[in-house]
């Protein structure tokens, strides 16, 4: 008999094989496109076959999925997910592709065919096909999505829901009410055997929050005043204020009516000298302004039985205002993230100068340095004014606790800092990052510029602060996403109001904690796990816990005599424990010049008391638990690379940046903290015995540094990056750019008529 060999089919049948039949060969399921919904969170609109683009100059490593929105984000769902970049922090709550609605600042649609394109609104009518979605988020990132396969009225109306679903029309819409009505409700019973969820960061929303500040700061001479309870005198002061002591309540109410907005002058913080920092709106009846300022300031001088004297400083005509903040922002975005590097790259430094983003954050430094003279060198209470006191002080005020109380350098103080002089001072949140689009001459990036301010003193005493850029970052980026209380309100009245109708529309019992069924941003757990949340810790942190092993025993750290004699001869930026560009500046160029710009050769002769004071601080070494002075030189007040530059891959440096010495640091912290362990477990069983060394440190989950030790032969891992933990990839895709520009084509041409020129003229 012959074989006959089978006939392969050329045919393949898709249906389900009837019954009794085997089937031979097992194709792989299609992946369903499915997005990870929070409680509460529901899909408005979706397109399919959208491609979401990763870089301008080819099409290649673009990813094909789902685009779907949300009453909470856009997300989108690659039908093929990419490996897991082990640069990226892992959101507890969002996607690697996914932009809460609230972060988006304009939904852009394009038609290349027909050369349209329209900036979105809520509720607008869309009359073309959308080819291409451009979303601008407030967190700096330009994510396109492309409609080349997706049907076009899919297309359309995805585009429309984003537009719509991102422009609420009341605050109680954003996604954060009913998620955390939700989370409440399928965590009740976890809730309660915490107080407070467990929460660290004083909120300042209770007496007893005020009076451990007053305790801590040694201001006996001033009290807890409660007139403001229910908000009976001023709609957006806290319902608990700190007053002098000789004032009395009936005084204060009758002083209160003078002042805009009825906002009494707060106090803020008090000096170890008696001295005392305060913040007041303006007094907005002239007649009485005279009167008024005068009983104010005599019972501050009785707080300081030191000094008789007060020092007033008017905001409004040394700083910036919001517009101007807002106007320096746009720009320093625009040369940033907007404009293609390789046109921008030619004049990125005059580009830089003209945004002014720099002159004002050295602007704030400056005038808060000037603050600190007055309380530090002169024992004089400082009273800061501003219109409405809800802008300009929330930034010099925290400037100035930061620089004089290393309790405000810590991770938990430098949170209560933020919550006592923005969030419970009254500062627009809910106005300034424009949550509801609806003013945008309202719009400011104030608190942005304060973290600037903050990462600029990181910079220079990297030793100082408990907390990274990282976190910085981070708590930026949390301003974007509308599920904590911290950022959604503009007043503390404003946030009762809405917390307590929340309350009782979700059924939660009266009485309840709202830092419970609607928590702050403070506690991270939140939003990231404990291995991620370790990237906030600063390995080289010197606090008052910092410790080492002496003779076998753990002991505080102090700094004696021959330490610092030894830095007295060293060079400038070794001297104060700070990095600097350069050693050869002299003293002269620091901030005693910067804060006397008009300061001749003459009247170098005659040197003022603030000239000396800060003269006579730069010349010893400075001390990470005690003042801390920024230097104001344009060498010194740089670009804050992590925040602006992370997503554009052009600046992404492989294996570099300040990430590299982060890295070795924290494994040096990590080896160190696992011996430190391994002594204080060196226990002997007997007053004779044998000692018995543990033989193993803590938990790797219960360590403080993210890169762990490891050996002195192992290579930095190859995901590291300067924009690390974040990454490019993705996260910002501009228009391609066709050819080469015509600038750079002319510049290049002259260079080479040029070198020809000369190369022809030597024959």
């Amino acid at each position: 008999m012959f074989s006959v060999k089978p006939i392969k089919p050329t045919f393949k049948c898709y249906l389900p094989p009837l019954q009794g039949e085997v089937k031979k060969t097992i194709d792989p399921p299609i992946k369903k496109l499915e997005p990870k919904l929070l409680p509460g969170e529901i899909v408005v609109n979706e397109a399919n076959f959208v491609r979401k683009c990763i870089s301008p100059e080819s099409s290649q490593d673009d990813l094909w999925g789902k685009l779907i929105c949300t009453n909470f984000k856009v997300s989108f769902i690659p039908q093929d997910s990419p490996t897991k970049q082990k640069s990226q922090l892992s959101h507890l709550l969002l996607g690697d592709h996914d932009v809460p609605l609230t972060c988006l600042e304009h939904v852009v649609t394009v038609n290349d065919t027909k050369g349209k394109k329209k900036v979105l609104g809520s509720n607008q009518k869309l009359k073309f096909n959308p080819t291409e979605l451009i979303l601008y988020c407030k967190d700096l990132r330009i994510i396109r999505f492309c409609f080349d396969e997706a049907g076009p009225e899919s297309a359309k109306k995805v585009c429309l829901a984003i537009a719509h679903y991102s422009h609420p029309a009341d605050l109680h819409l954003l996604f954060g009410f009913e998620y955390q009505g939700r989370r409440y409700h399928e965590s009740e019973t976890l809730n309660g055997s915490v107080p407070r969820g467990g929460l660290q960061t004083a909120i300042f929303d209770r007496p007893s929050d005020w009076d451990r500040e007053i305790k801590r700061t040694g201001a006996s001479e001033w009290r807890v005043c409660s007139i403001n309870e229910f908000y009976c005198v001023s709609s957006s002061l806290p319902e608990f204020i700190v007053v002098p002591v000789s004032l009395a309540d009936q005084d204060l109410k009758q002083y209160s009516i003078y002042f805009t907005d009825n906002r009494l002058p707060l106090w803020c913080w008090n000096h170890p000298n008696g001295s005392a920092l305060l913040r007041t709106a303006s007094v907005c009846d002239p007649v009485q302004q005279r009167k008024i300022e005068q009983r104010i300031i005599t019972a501050i001088t009785k707080s300081n039985l030191q000094c008789s004297e007060v020092f007033s400083s008017d905001l409004d005509k040394c700083l910036p205002n919001i517009q101007d903040i807002q106007s320096s922002f746009i720009k320093i975005r625009q040369i940033c993230v907007i404009d293609p590097f390789e046109e921008s790259e030619e004049r990125w430094f005059s580009s830089m100068e003209n945004s002014r983003w720099l002159e004002y954050v050295r602007a704030f430094l400056k005038h808060a340095a000037e603050m600190v003279y007055h309380l530090e060198g002169r024992n004089v209470s400082v009273i800061l004014q501003e219109e409405d006191d809800r802008d300009l002080n929330c930034v010099v005020s925290s400037l100035v606790q930061l620089m004089l109380d290393p309790h405000y350098r810590s991770f938990f103080g430098f949170q209560s800092l933020v919550q006592k002089e923005w969030v419970m001072a009254g500062h627009r949140f809910l106005d300034r990052c424009n949550h509801l689009k609806k003013n945008d001459k309202e719009e400011s990036p104030v608190f942005m510029l304060f973290l600037d301010c903050v990462w600029q003193m990181m910079n220079q005493y990297p030793a100082a602060f408990e907390f990274t850029e990282t976190y910085l970052t981070v708590l930026s980026d949390s301003m974007w996403i509308p599920l904590f209380s911290t950022f959604l309100f503009s007043s503390s009245k404003q946030r009762a109001q809405y917390l307590m109708d929340f309350a009782r529309n979700k059924a939660i019992p009266q009485g309840e904690d709202p830092v419970v069924y609607f928590p702050p941003v403070w506690n991270w757990s939140q939003q990231f796990s404990l291995k991620d949340q370790t990237l906030f810790n600063n390995p080289m942190y010197v606090g008052k816990g910092a410790s080492c092993v002496l003779n076998g025993e753990v002991k505080c750290f102090k700094r004696t005599k021959k330490y610092g004699s030894i830095l007295r001869g060293a060079s400038v930026s070794l001297r104060n424990g700070l990095r600097g560009p350069t050693d050869g500046l002299t003293r002269r160029s620091s901030l005693g010049s910067e804060l006397k710009p008009e300061f001749s050769v003459m009247k170098e002769v005659v040197e003022s008391p603030s000239e000396r004071f800060f003269r006579d601080w730069f010349s010893r070494p400075a001390d990470q638990q005690g003042l801390l002075i920024p230097l104001l030189t344009p060498s010194h007040v740089t670009l804050w690379k992590l925040f602006f530059l992370r997503w554009v891959p052009e600046a992404c440096i492989p294996m570099g940046g300040s990430i590299t010495a982060y890295h070795k640091l924290s494994q040096l912290v990590d080896e160190i903290e696992m011996l430190r362990d391994h002594l204080r477990q060196y226990k002997a069983p007997t007053p004779g015995g044998t000692p018995h060394p543990s033989s193993r440190g803590p938990p790797a989950a219960q360590r403080r540094m993210y890169f762990k030790a490891a050996s002195p032969t192992d290579s930095p891992p190859e995901f590291l990056s300067s924009t690390f933990p974040f990454t490019p990839v993705g996260n910002l895709c501009r228009r391609s750019i066709h050819g080469t520009p015509i600038s750079k084509f002319l510049n290049g041409a002259r260079i080479w008529l040029s070198t020809e020129t000369l190369a022809n003229d030597s024959f």
